[in-house]
């Protein structure tokens, strides 16, 4: 099942159109998985007695699993093609792990069936990217890669108001169920739909040069920026999101939902903003500076007024979800330094920085909640004050150090 990697071949793009659509619903679903526990965080404490650290941890570990994944991913895209890696891995990890979260018992079952979700998930984005990597122009890669995780982003909307109403119905159980079922028709759809570029020529399959490529210093400059870009809106939406507007206000989780799905806007539409930018601005770099600034001064004012109002807090939250999507463009800067041939191991190994430091930020800020939260006297919000501060510090550093990289646009 491969087709020309020359996107102006008759039958490559109408040929791939199938498979990106599955693609497409497989990162919809990437997207939920990433996002869902921010909602049903009460539920969870209420039947299995999860913690917020419990349950930060389990987000950490799916972050964690994700990103040790993109090695293996990556030779995989590069040796047997995107069908393959990603139907296979989806239907096993991805549907596995929803059918083994539905049937959890403790939290340490929530975090087991996370980390094999983690794993399911492991492939999409990156089999989409590989495929944009092979057969598109370098210059619309960014719009690519933003479309698709704009597009795919609606999992973040479905991860709020609806599965608050789908669990209200039918029970947070029943409604992970359909959600697993869901996935495995998906995965059955990549097998079936996706047609492999054709493989690169034989003389440059293997890897050389490519740990040459990881330690030029023009790359290295990007990796502290790839490691805290994406974590800190991931994080906060995916898990904190939930727990601060009911500890801090005291809402329900019905108005969590609303609130949430607001941020998840906001995200979404983040995406779609800054694919074109590259482009217009004739930048990458600047364009990823000036809105990874934008999210350092969001944090920093949620940390300096984390229970001023709840409409304060919920447009600063947005404008962590606005700014913070400058994902694609990261992802299309850190490509730009890899050869063609190398194109799976270059993006999975940027998506391994980017997904690997919000799992170890998910786990640390579990940590530092659970420190300052636990003080004697402590008041409600200054756990999450803490998180938000933690998170300006660290995107304000990585934007310092990234200023000093080279900007490249093909």
């Amino acid at each position: 099942m491969t087709e020309t990697a020359d996107p102006s071949a008759p039958g490559a793009t109408a040929g791939m159109r199938a498979g990106f659509a599955a693609l497409v619903f497989g990162y919809v679903l990437s997207q939920f998985y990433r996002a869902f526990l921010a909602v049903l965080a009460p539920m969870l404490k209420q039947d299995l007695g999860a913690t917020p650290e419990d349950l930060a941890l389990a987000s950490g570990l799916w972050f964690a699993v994700f990103a040790a994944m993109q090695i293996p991913v990556g030779h995989l895209l590069d040796g047997i093609g995107p069908r393959r890696t990603a139907g296979y891995l989806f239907i096993l990890g991805g549907a596995g792990g929803a059918a083994a979260f539905a049937t959890a018992t403790s939290p340490l079952a929530i975090v087991l069936a996370m980390a094999l979700i983690g794993i399911g998930c492991a492939p999409i984005l990156m089999a989409s990217i590989y495929i944009f990597a092979r057969v598109y122009p370098p210059a619309m890669f960014a719009s690519l890669a933003g479309l698709m995780i704009g597009i795919g982003s609606a999992g973040n909307l479905a991860a709020a108001a609806p599965l608050t109403w789908a669990a209200d119905a039918l029970g947070w159980r029943a409604a992970i169920w359909i959600v697993a079922a869901a996935t495995l028709a998906v995965g059955l759809a990549l097998l079936a739909l996706i047609r492999d570029p054709a493989p690169a020529p034989p003389a440059e399959a293997d890897g050389a040069g490519f740990l040459h490529l990881l330690t030029r210093p023009a790359f290295l400059l990007m990796v502290p920026l790839m490691a805290v870009s994406y974590g800190p809106a991931a994080g906060i939406r995916g898990l904190w999101a939930g727990p601060y507007f009911a500890d801090v206000f005291g809402l329900g989780h019905g108005r969590i939902g609303v609130l949430t799905l607001w941020m998840a806007v906001a995200m979404v539409l983040g995406n779609f903003a800054y694919g074109p930018l590259d482009r217009l601005f004739g930048t990458r770099k600047w364009v990823i500076i000036g809105g990874n600034l934008a999210v350092a001064l969001c944090f920093g004012l949620l940390a300096l007024w984390p229970d001023g109002s709840v409409a304060r807090s919920a447009l600063l939250l947005a404008g962590v979800g606005f700014f913070g999507a400058s994902y694609p463009m990261v992802l299309a800067h850190g490509r730009a330094f890899f050869p063609h041939h190398l194109a799976g191991r270059g993006v999975t190994i940027v998506n391994l920085m980017g997904i690997g430091g919000a799992g170890l930020l998910q786990i640390a800020s579990g940590r530092l909640f659970a420190v300052l939260d636990g003080a004697p006297d402590a008041a409600p919000a200054a756990g999450y004050a803490a998180i938000f501060l933690f998170f300006a510090v660290l995107v304000l550093i990585g934007t310092v150090i990234y200023m000093l990289s080279q900007d490249r646009l093909d």
